[in-house]
This record gives structure tokens, sequence and C-alpha cells, in this order.
């Protein structure tokens, strides 16, 4: 055992499967083990470096493993399926991740802390009850609608609910049926404004999260989601890579010498892509009132590009700008050299 060097693991629920090499590449064994056999055997193996895709319980892993001493390097699954060989199995994902992880350009990706992942839950926690609030009102409409009554889009259906109840005659099971809704819309609506309290919380005692608010037209939701994905930044080069890790640049074809750019990728988090398009969109509503270089930029794109380009360009500003502050310690301003983070 003192000569492994790279040890790939095949995640699972209660196996997994490990595949070891020596410095040269070498398979030096192949292992399937339980969750408490694998802890086991990595306490008792000398330190080697051991990576993994990064999905669920991941990130739980690889700190786990850290503590042990080891070298924890996550890998996007897209990268590791050319590595597979045909007739595929477990042993033969671990091994791909082996050949995937030796590649000197390989892009790994930072495993979350606690704080990080706790606060990626609450996010995927409000965007489910935020749906669930949206079909509510939406199924609200929908059945009013069956019995002849149209009201306007929107929550005006939940003002307006009781005094429709009073006015129109519909039976009684069903008027019993649309209270019901009408109360699990309020228990969801609570629920997403004390999961707004503590975001707020949280993010008041984040430096990073309080930093960037200063972003312009950025609020909590968005700020803290950043500050959940970049952490202090140094796992990206530059800017353009974090703005690329999360879909915001041209996806590129080119060939035979012929640059050919197409639309944004859409790679990496979409929550956190739709939640930076709408901040560009807010600050272009409010473009009249802004003033300094991002707001001249804006304003001279907008004479040439669709509203719908330039909402995607100054997403990716906007990533971009993140980064900066991220990585250099600073805060947005608004000034001739905002342009330049």
């Amino acid at each position: 055992m003192s000569e492994l060097a790279l040890v790939g693991i095949d995640l699972g629920k209660h196996t997994f499967h490990l595949h070891g090499q020596d410095v040269s590449g070498r398979e030096m064994f192949r292992k399937k083990l339980s969750r408490v056999q694998m802890m086991r055997f990595f306490g008792n193996c000398p330190t080697c470096t051991v990576v993994m895709e990064a999905c669920a319980g991941s990130h739980f892993v690889a700190r786990e493993l850290a503590t042990m001493g080891h070298v924890t390097k996550l890998i996007s699954p897209q990268f590791v399926r050319p590595f597979v060989k045909s007739n595929k199995n477990d042993f033969v994902d671990a091994e791909a991740i082996c050949e995937a992880a030796s590649r000197p350009s390989m892009r790994f990706v930072s495993p979350k802390t606690e704080a990080q992942q706790t606060l990626s839950v609450l996010h995927r926690m409000r965007e489910s009850l935020v749906r669930d609030r949206t079909k509510t009102i939406n199924q609200l409409h929908g059945f009013l609608l069956e019995f002849g009554i149209s009201l306007p889009l929107g929550r005006t259906v939940i003002k307006r609910l009781p005094s429709v109840l009073a006015e129109h005659e519909l039976p009684i099971r069903l008027s019993t049926l649309l209270q019901q809704l009408h109360a699990h819309f309020g228990y969801l609506d609570e629920q997403i404004t004390q999961l707004d309290k503590e975001m707020a919380g949280q993010l008041a005692d984040d430096d990073l999260g309080s930093r960037l608010l200063s972003m312009p037209g950025v609020g909590p939701i968005t700020a803290s989601l950043l500050a959940v994905e970049m952490g202090d930044g140094k796992q990206f080069g530059c800017s353009r890579d974090f703005a690329a890790s999360i879909g915001l640049v041209p996806r590129q074809y080119s060939t035979g010498g012929r640059s050919n750019l197409k639309g944004i990728s859409k790679r990496g988090d979409k929550s956190l892509r739709c939640l930076l398009v709408q901040c560009a969109r807010v600050y272009m509503q409010r473009l009249d009132s802004q003033k300094g270089a991002l707001a001249d930029w804006v304003r001279s794109l907008l004479q040439r590009r669709h509203s719908n380009v330039v909402a995607c360009a100054l997403a990716n500003k906007l990533a971009r700008i993140a980064w900066a502050i991220s990585a250099h310690h600073t805060v947005f301003e608004a000034g001739p050299d905002a342009m330049a983070a």
C-alpha cells in the first residue's frame, strides 16, 4: 500500500466501489465496501489522492476523508463519461474516475462546507415551496373557471376568494375544497416568509454575502446563493471561468479555423443562472436612474442588441463582478473602475 497514489470511488447509497492505482497508473486493487468498511479502510490507508464524481453525498465523503489527511477531489460526471469503457459497471466507473483525474487539464469541483450545504438546502426548500404556492394559485383559478368564474391572473384569486364564494352559489363540497386550498396557500406563504427571514439573518453574518449585496439588482436570495456556489472563488482561475461554470458564456462550435459562437451554454446551476438573469432585467428596468460605467455600457448595448441578449450579457457581467468581489475582497462601486471588476 506504500505505493498507492490515486483511488477512484464510485459512490452509492450503501456500497462503494474502489479502484486503486500507483503513480504509474497501474491497478493495485478493486474493492467493494460498505460505508463503514470504506471509512475504516481509508483510516488505515497511507495518505493518497481520492477522487469521486460530484453527486449526492460526495461533499460529505470528501470532508470526512479530508479530515483523515487525504487529498480529496470531485469531478463533474460529464467529464468522467468519455473515459468509461464498454460493458459499463461500477468498477469500470471507478477506473474511469481515476483516468479522468489523471488528466493534467482536468477541472475539479471544490467540496462544499457544512455551512454551504445547509444554505443550499434552504434554497432548495424555498424553491419547492414557491412552486407549490404557484401551483395552488393555478389550481384555484382552474377550479373556479370550470364553474364559470374567471378572475384576473395572479394572487387576485387569493384575495377575492371569500367574496367569490359568498356571491356565487357553488356546491358546498366545492366551497370546502377551495377553502382548504386557500388555507394551504396561507401555510406555504408563511413558510416562505420564515425561510426568507432565516436567509437574511444568515446573510447578515456572512462577510462575502454582505459584500455581494452591494452589486446592482442583487438581493438576499441571489447573494446567498452566489456565496454558496462560489465560496472564496479560488477554484476559478478568472472571472470568465466562473461565468462559464454557470452557463453564461456562448457555446462554441468551431472547425476549420472558422469560429462559430452560439447561444449561452446553460451549464451549471440553473437556479443561479435564472436569478442572475432576473437581476439583470431588474437593473435594465431601472436603467434611467443608474449611473456609472456599467450603466453606460448597458445603454450602448441596448442601442444595437435585443433586450434579451443584453439581459444575458449583463448577467454574465454580474457573475464576473461577483467573482471579483469574492477573489479580491472588495465591494461593488458604480464608478469608472466598475467595468474592470
